[in-house]
């Protein structure tokens, strides 16, 4: 395989993707609560990376952790937040939208493209739950969509690398489909055979840092108890991502 495969990283702050992009990352996918699956960052870290960098943005577009179908008052915040992020350099933006029975919400994403205009969007994994994908994906394409973000509706890409496949040949050159989850170096090469992807998303490039200031009382969690130590924290490693790039095929 000689072609260039473009990498995004997955980053849960501004410094995760200054890192990413130290690393060589093509694009990065900037949220927040990457424990939660990944909600909308702030303001603050958007122009942060921005002013460090000169990597491609998508913002993540996601009020609550969940699921993707959303109240008046959540849809409201995701649309001002598109707005924010549009006027403050975000190269693209990533949402999901569903209704209640799970297919896409085809009027709110409607509403949602004629605000970005030209600005690509990409339909993150809330495509991994709909009743039928094929029907997804015709909503996505004839609305505009640039990107949709998928394991293949399986737990991880590769194993979802068959279903991948489909989903790209079914789009063609209409929308761009992105594996995403799961993937590692021993695994990114039959990947890639297998699905044909020309770009993959990619979480685990990360190395766990300490903060001691919560050390005279570890005991406490300050969120869910399942929730990760208050001690630690997870930060990419733009060595990792380094040496990710170098080993793609």
């Amino acid at each position: 395989m000689n072609k260039k495969i473009k990498v995004e990283i997955c980053c849960g702050s501004a410094e995760d993707a200054i890192e990413a992009w130290l690393g060589g990352a093509d694009r990065v996918e900037l949220c927040s609560s990457l424990f939660l699956g990944g909600l909308s960052p702030s303001l603050g870290s958007l122009l942060e990376v921005k002013a460090k960098s000169d990597i491609e943005v998508a913002v993540m577009l996601r009020p609550r952790e969940g699921g993707f179908c959303y109240s008046e008052s959540d849809f409201s915040v995701l649309m001002r937040d598109a707005e924010l992020m549009m006027s403050h350099g975000a190269d693209a933006l990533v949402v999901g939208l569903l209704t209640s029975d799970g297919t896409v919400a085809k009027t709110r994403l409607k509403t949602l493209m004629s605000l970005t205009g030209d600005l690509p969007v990409c339909f993150h994994r809330a495509i991994d739950v709909v009743p039928d994908w094929r029907v997804a994906l015709d909503v996505l394409m004839d609305l505009g969509v640039k990107r949709v973000l998928s394991s293949g509706q399986a737990v991880s890409a590769f194993e979802g690398r068959d279903t991948l496949r489909e989903m790209i040949e079914y789009c063609g050159a209409r929308v761009v489909v992105m594996p995403g989850a799961g993937i590692r170096n021993e695994n990114v090469a039959e990947l890639l055979d297998v699905t044909g992807a020309s770009e993959i998303h990619l979480g685990g490039v990360s190395r766990v840092m300490s903060d001691s200031s919560t050390q005279h009382n570890l005991n406490l969690r300050f969120g869910n108890p399942n929730s990760p130590p208050e001690n630690s924290y997870k930060r990419v490693d733009r060595a990792l991502v380094k040496a990710f790039i170098n080993s793609l095929p």
